[in-house]
């Protein structure tokens, strides 16, 4: 099996541990990397999350008229204050573990967050959320640009990705990051495994890995790629292994085992300091539901996991070193469509927690009045117009968490965001 150099950098380093038809093996790799260095998970909402269906504005008067089918009432929110224009604001009724973090003052929910002219499209939209770009969307990502400004030699697990492509978000134009949907399965297969025959293999495999001719650029970039791949097998191989603490229960679904391997990774020390978590199924088109149906299942799925992992960590005494930080590529339309769904829209919401988060909620609710000339609402008042440009959001990850210069990483000044961390 052949891969272009696109191929290896979209894959990470699964792409070259599913082709090379090779041993199983692993080479000698010191597991800590200071566990004192901080981490950010970024959390990715595929699909379009309805903000107004996660953070509800229950006592505006036109919101149950916009959305008689699909509307929260009052009694049926978990309620958490008003915001700073006074609007009362609750959450979806499956959100009680995140309900008790933000009263914990440890949840921040930033309201309104998007950019100008929203694309209203999954690929566009998902595009310029991962380059943190509305005029250009190609190139680099946000965190692949960070990760390049990372001293060399940039550790293998500099950064982590738990689903099998390695998202836009994370493309940078000098560090690889392995894409590893399960630690458990993160390895080299040998038809020869248990044998000594293995360990031959492994043997001649990291010689001819170690050879990187400079003048043969294409062999360099394999040879390079696959010593990456060896220096992270044994730190990933140890968080296969990895218990939750005493208590904590994660989910047997893709989004909750996700989170358990990054759990894991902070407590083994990988030294990761970025980490990439994805759950899908929020272009709800149709049949979103209330209390009940498919979105309260989302509710639900991201409810349980992030409980668990935010206690796990806590347990751990590593909260304070743990940043998430949650996005979706669009929000959806204020009014509910014919089958008792939503569709594409503009502005959503954002969400950040952790021990260094300054919990509570920022930016205001919109106003659903769908007559005359709002100026919370666009797109002929259908549609919940911005208020917080989501690079105010990045530049205070960057600067005050990663340690980065978002002025350089963004290509513009964007320090105004809400003071979340």
């Amino acid at each position: 099996m052949s891969f272009t150099r696109r191929d290896f950098v979209r894959g990470g380093v699964a792409a070259f541990s599913v082709g090379f038809a090779a041993p199983k093996f692993l080479c000698d790799l010191a597991l800590a990397q200071g566990a004192a260095s901080r981490s950010l998970v970024v959390l990715y909402l595929s699909g379009g999350n309805d903000s107004l269906s996660m953070v509800v504005p229950y006592t505006d008067p036109f919101y149950m008229t916009r959305r008689p089918t699909i509307g929260l009432t009052a009694g049926q929110v978990l309620p958490i204050g008003k915001d700073s224009a006074g609007n009362s604001i609750g959450l979806h009724p499956r959100l009680t573990g995140l309900k008790g973090i933000f009263d914990q003052g440890r949840l921040a929910l930033i309201q309104r967050t998007g950019y100008e002219n929203s694309s209203r499209s999954h690929f566009q939209g998902t595009d310029i959320w991962s380059t943190a770009n509305p005029v250009n969307s190609q190139g680099p990502g946000w965190l692949g640009r960070y990760l390049d400004t990372l001293p060399a030699p940039v550790d293998p697990l500099a950064a982590w990705n738990t689903t099998g492509q390695t998202p836009h978000t994370l493309l940078a134009n000098t560090v690889g990051v392995p894409a590893i949907p399960s630690p458990a399965q993160y390895s080299f297969s040998s038809p020869n495994a248990g044998t000594p025959e293995a360990l031959n293999e492994r043997t001649y495999a990291a010689k001819i890995s170690s050879h990187v001719p400079v003048n043969r650029p294409h062999l360099a970039f394999v040879n390079s790629t696959a010593q990456a791949a060896f220096n992270t097998l044994d730190s990933v191989a140890s968080v296969a292994s990895y218990v939750p603490s005493t208590g904590v229960t994660y989910a047997n679904n893709g989004f909750a085992l996700a989170l358990k391997a990054v759990a894991g990774a902070l407590v083994r020390g990988t030294g990761t300091k970025v980490f990439w978590v994805q759950t899908g199924g929020f272009d709800t088109h149709a049949g979103q539901g209330t209390q009940n149906g498919g979105y309260a299942g989302l509710m639900s799925t991201l409810n349980d996991g992030l409980t668990a992992f935010y206690t796990d960590l806590n347990n751990h005494g590593l909260l304070s070193q743990t940043l998430i930080l949650q996005f979706s590529e669009f929000g959806r339309r204020i009014s509910e469509n014919g089958s008792a769904g939503t569709d594409h829209g503009a502005a959503s919401v954002m969400m950040a927690l952790g021990g260094p988060v300054r919990g509570g909620l920022y930016g205001t609710a919109p106003n659903l009045n769908p007559n005359g000339n709002n100026p919370t609402l666009e797109n002929g008042n259908n549609d919940v117009r911005y208020e917080t440009d989501f690079r105010a959001v990045y530049a205070t990850v960057i600067d005050n968490w990663l340690g980065g210069d978002s002025t350089k990483i963004l290509a513009g000044n964007f320090k105004n965001g809400p003071n979340i961390i």
